[in-house]
């Protein structure tokens, strides 16, 4: 792969739990205005990888250099009931502050902005005011894309973004992946659903945390 268009650069990536391997030298280039597939059976280490590319895991060994901000969107996420959150409230929490610490902080009118076009992007403007945990499991996911768009990210990583979806629903969260690759972004998703894999610019195969394609 041509390193120098990577907005992600993984190498040598080793994980266990416990005496179980999950990854095992893992190398891995995403690459800007693309979308990646990360593909394999059941227990290859896919969700794994992911997290580690996203920072939320620490690899045994290996290294990760990130070129951008990343925003990972995993595949179920609830909020306390206590904790009413509407829609617009998960989107706007992407302009508290960016956490790569190259741009300034935002203003009022500049966050309304960001959120507003976000939500028009995820097809969720409607939604703005319901709450969060009302919504379906891909209107959440698409409520934490907007997130991402929202805070400016420009590699997206999402853990199984088609699981539980009717054809429909896969169909238009492919398509708002591929447009976000068409904006410049890097897009990695882990899937099981192989029209999402077949329909993606690179596929990453794994199995029994090496990866063999």
């Amino acid at each position: 792969m041509n390193s120098s268009n990577s907005a992600l650069r993984a190498r040598n990536l080793h994980f266990s739990f416990g005496d179980a391997p999950a990854l095992v030298g893992v190398d891995l280039d995403l690459e800007w205005g693309k979308v990646t597939a990360i593909a394999g059976p059941n227990g290859a280490g896919k969700s794994t990888l992911i997290e580690i590319l996203a920072g939320v895991r620490k690899a045994a060994r290996g290294t990760v250099d990130r070129k951008d901000d990343v925003a990972l969107v995993v595949q179920r996420v609830t909020t306390p009931d206590a904790l009413p959150l509407t829609v617009q409230d998960v989107v706007t929490m992407g302009t508290w502050g960016d956490r790569s610490g190259r741009a300034p902080k935002i203003g009022a009118a500049e966050r309304k902005a960001r959120v507003a076009e976000a939500l028009a992007r995820v097809q969720l403007t409607d939604h703005a005011s319901s709450p969060f945990n009302a919504l379906s499991g891909g209107q959440r996911q698409r409520a934490l894309l907007a997130q991402g768009i929202a805070r400016r990210a420009r590699i997206f990583l999402l853990d199984e973004p088609a699981a539980g979806l009717d054809l429909e629903s896969r169909q238009r969260t492919r398509a708002m992946l591929a447009a976000e690759a068409a904006r410049g972004a890097a897009v990695a998703c882990v899937s099981h659903d192989e029209e999402s894999i077949e329909a993606a610019d690179c596929i990453v195969r794994l199995i029994s945390g090496r990866r063999v394609s």
